[in-house]
């Protein structure tokens, strides 16, 4: 497995979760963020509700790479190789690929850190994850003096170099608060101490029920 197999079945989660607006809103406030934005950015506005006639153009590849930052020969691929092994699967009626909810919670909470490890480094520039996002940050009180964030050159957060989950995680967070809490999730449990990792799975596991 390789980690943006993960974030593009959390992608899928969220996709799924964006096609009911009650689940769309749930999302901790949409206008959070820890980071600049460039002049030219070109981010789509995050997407609401996703209506029928717009659900089946958003899980193709084309739009999968655009949503994520992964190219579609990687996405395609991910898809194959996840469906094979029980993590995604082919929605009957509307063609579109799923996410394997429980399998994906197993594999998260008891696998991922050790397939996909993470450790703090060095102090840089970025955007908080882990217990200091947002979808954590006023649960978990951090007993270091910096928090963990993802190198981003345009982040307002000084904290310790987390490598996120895949290479283009933090431009897929920015695209959707949904994303960027199930990102922030996962790093805690690959990060955090035992109390961190527990509440972290959770929440995880709240939002990966609610589909």
């Amino acid at each position: 497995m390789k980690g943006q197999d993960i974030g593009l079945l959390l992608k899928l989660v969220c996709l799924q979760r964006h096609e009911s607006s009650d689940r769309a809103m749930a999302a901790w406030p949409h206008d959070w963020k820890d980071w600049e934005d460039l002049d030219d950015d070109q981010l789509p506005a995050y997407p609401g509700q996703l209506h029928v006639e717009m659900r089946a153009s958003a899980y193709t590849a084309r739009a999968l790479e655009l949503q994520t930052g992964i190219s579609k020969t990687q996405i395609n691929l991910s898809l194959k190789h996840c469906i094979e092994i029980g993590l995604a699967r082919t929605d009957r009626k509307l063609g579109v690929p799923r996410a394997n909810t429980k399998a994906l919670y197993e594999f998260i909470v008891y696998g991922l850190k050790y397939v996909l490890p993470a450790r703090a480094g060095e102090l840089t520039r970025g955007i908080t994850t882990g217990f200091a996002a947002p979808v954590l940050h006023k649960t978990l009180i951090s007993a270091g003096e910096h928090v963990p964030v993802w190198p981003y050159a345009r982040g307002n957060t000084l904290g310790m170099k987390v490598e996120p989950l895949f290479k283009t995680a933090a431009d897929a967070a920015r695209k959707d608060p949904e994303m960027y809490a199930l990102l922030a999730l996962v790093d805690a449990i690959r990060l955090g101490q035992p109390r961190e990792r527990n509440l972290a799975a959770e929440l995880l596991q709240d939002r990966l029920e609610s589909l």
